[in-house]
């Protein structure tokens, strides 16, 4: 071998090696962005961590992911199972209302159950749309599927988000419940069955995407000032009332403007079975500077709460629930009580940012669907304008709420911030979690 060929084969050796570093370094760097967006950990509080990531802690509690998707599942399958041999109702899957066969909506849960889990969107915001857009069916009859089919997988996803102890915002489920069952009450009893269908199927996807527009313009700074949960609780006490008994009573404007939020969530609960969970994430997210991490399985606890008193008022109370609401009820129990608990385990790993997207994408790809299917403009010049002011007064409103969001947290990192509503521990916290165990999780304090 001569001179030029040594020196080509030298030069085809180094390409070669060049190109196999840069393409090593182009999927290290692929690897390193998954992880960051798609595997982030979970959040724990401080003294959960401790509990959950203890080498010597139960069986059930080191494999709390597979129990808490398990114990749901075969829980709610052995009285399905049960009940459909019993009564052979299989029949009922391939049953058809306009056309289409129930088992349609069966296919849809899948998704609709996964993101119920896994994002601050309820089953609702997946099943009404489609219910009510794409298969024609009265929103009462979808407003009622959706209260008895959160019922079952909100539930569900509720349970394993308890059970892996993940982290949530305790006080906005307690105070937003308050206003949400009160709203949700007074929709089903004085407002809902007033607004015509294709009203209600439009003013649903139009306040919620101007949410999702809001939290897209909040999120263009991607390393925007986040907290666990929310700060300077104590700080929103404005006035203490002196009983001459017991303790006194303590209002704080942080605890009404939950309870405020929670009841217009109810009526839009009312109307669509889906809203209060949104209208949580939007208050944490925008006003309080929540992490997306928090809010977003603090919003299906919510839910999980919120849905069952609406199930249990249409159906104890004012009696209402008709057969068509049972039959989709029926074919999608098996569905859901699978997807929402993974939702919930897969939606705890996410970053901020990615739960977020979720937000995003079904809030766009309802209007939009709504603007195709429904086509305002051949139905009412008073829907398509008011349709159009829905989504500006929602964004308008909105963007008021995250600068108030903006004004708050200055003020709270000006007076010292709040370490433990921001999740900041001392590295002698972890000592007693294994170093396999802490790559998984995010800490916070309690």
């Amino acid at each position: 071998m001569d001179e030029d060929q040594t020196n080509t084969v030298e030069a085809n050796g180094k390409t070669t090696d060049n190109a196999d570093a840069t393409a090593n370094s182009a999927l290290q760097a692929l690897r390193s962005w998954f992880s960051d967006h798609f595997w982030v950990g979970q959040t724990f509080s401080r003294t959960q961590s401790q509990r959950v990531l203890d080498v010597n802690a139960p069986w059930y509690i080191r494999h709390r992911k597979k129990v808490s998707i398990l114990v749901p599942l075969l829980l709610t399958h052995i009285i399905w199972w049960s009940v459909a041999i019993r009564y052979d109702l299989f029949h009922v899957f391939v049953e058809r209302i306009n056309g289409i066969a129930r088992y349609y909506m069966s296919i849809t849960m899948v998704f609709g159950s996964f993101i119920a889990g896994a994002t601050s969107e309820g089953g609702a915001s997946v099943a009404f749309p489609v219910m009510t857009l794409a298969f024609g069916i009265k929103p009462s009859i979808a407003r009622d599927f959706s209260f008895m089919i959160q019922s079952v997988g909100m539930s569900a996803a509720a349970f394993s988000i308890l059970f892996m102890r993940v982290q949530i915002e305790w006080r906005s489920v307690l105070y937003c419940s308050i206003g949400g069952v009160l709203g949700i009450v007074l929709c089903l009893q004085s407002i809902s069955h007033h607004l015509p269908p294709p009203f209600s199927k439009m003013y649903f996807v139009s306040i919620w995407f101007s949410f999702a527009f809001s939290l897209f313009w909040l999120n263009r700074y991607h390393d925007r000032k986040v907290y666990n949960t929310i700060p300077r609780w104590a700080d929103g006490v404005f006035l203490t009332v002196l009983k001459s008994w017991g303790s006194p009573i303590a209002f704080n404007w942080k605890a009404i403007t939950l309870v405020l939020g929670g009841f217009i969530g109810g009526i839009f609960s009312g109307i669509a079975g889906s809203g209060i969970d949104i209208c949580s994430f939007a208050m944490l997210t925008l006003l309080f500077r929540v992490s997306e991490k928090t809010a977003t399985p603090t919003s299906v606890v919510l839910m999980a709460i919120n849905t069952c008193a609406g199930f249990f008022y249409r159906q104890c109370v004012m009696n209402e629930i008709v057969l068509d609401s049972w039959q989709y009820f029926f074919v999608c129990i098996p569905i859901v009580v699978i997807g929402a608990p993974c939702g919930s385990v897969i939606g705890s790993y996410l970053h901020r940012e990615i739960l977020a997207m979720f937000v995003y994408l079904t809030d766009t790809v309802q209007l939009i669907a709504a603007f195709i299917i429904v086509k305002p403009w051949n139905i009412s010049t008073v829907l398509l304008v008011t349709s159009i002011v829905f989504i500006i007064a929602g964004g308008i409103i909105f963007s008021i709420i995250a600068n108030l969001g903006l004004r708050v947290m200055n003020q709270i990192e000006q007076s010292g911030g709040d370490r433990e509503a921001e999740g900041i521990i001392d590295c002698q916290d972890m000592t007693k979690v294994s170093s396999a165990s802490a790559s998984e999780i995010k800490v916070t304090r309690q």
